[in-house]
């Protein structure tokens, strides 16, 4: 079987059974072992109209899985760590997503690589940058280091 690498991103901004957000993203961590890299975990501020801050951080994973078995896997630790779907960018005790594959794009109704908004995201791409600055954006081909920097670049009006 022909091993594949993935980025995932994690976030966390409720306590859970691991307790604060910190420690539910350093659990995580350890669930999904074997972790090939991991970022530090940062502290961000909250996306929409949740008010609490965040955990962030990213890792690097190898593993066989093809990407619904990834996706399957990630959200069954969702489940097992207490998860549950409610409003979006809601708070939440954990949450795992594919940012990258090493096998490129990826796409069906359930799972799209790589992750649709991490280009516009600085609390995935500061963790990511710092464990995997070179992979390469299978979309644009631009580096994590690149989009890093772009990412909150005011842009030049039209």
């Amino acid at each position: 079987m022909t091993r594949t690498s993935y980025a995932i991103a994690i976030g966390s901004n409720r306590r859970g059974r691991h307790g604060s957000p910190r420690a539910e993203v350093a659990a995580a961590i350890a669930a999904l072992v074997p972790v090939a890299a991991a970022s530090p975990i940062i502290d961000s501020a909250p996306l929409g109209p949740s008010i609490r801050r965040f955990a962030n951080a990213a890792i690097l994973i190898d593993t066989v899985l093809a990407p619904p078995a990834m996706l399957a896997r990630l959200k069954a630790i969702e489940r097992a760590f207490g998860r549950r779907r409610g409003r979006r960018w809601g708070a939440r005790v954990i949450d795992l997503d594919i940012i990258l594959w090493s096998g490129g794009r990826w796409a069906s109704p359930t799972l799209v690589i790589p992750h649709p908004a991490f280009r516009m995201r600085r609390f995935v791409l500061d963790p990511l940058a710092a464990i995997a600055p070179d992979w390469r954006d299978p979309v644009m081909g631009r580096s994590i280091r690149q989009l890093r920097a772009t990412v909150d670049r005011p842009r030049r009006p039209a």
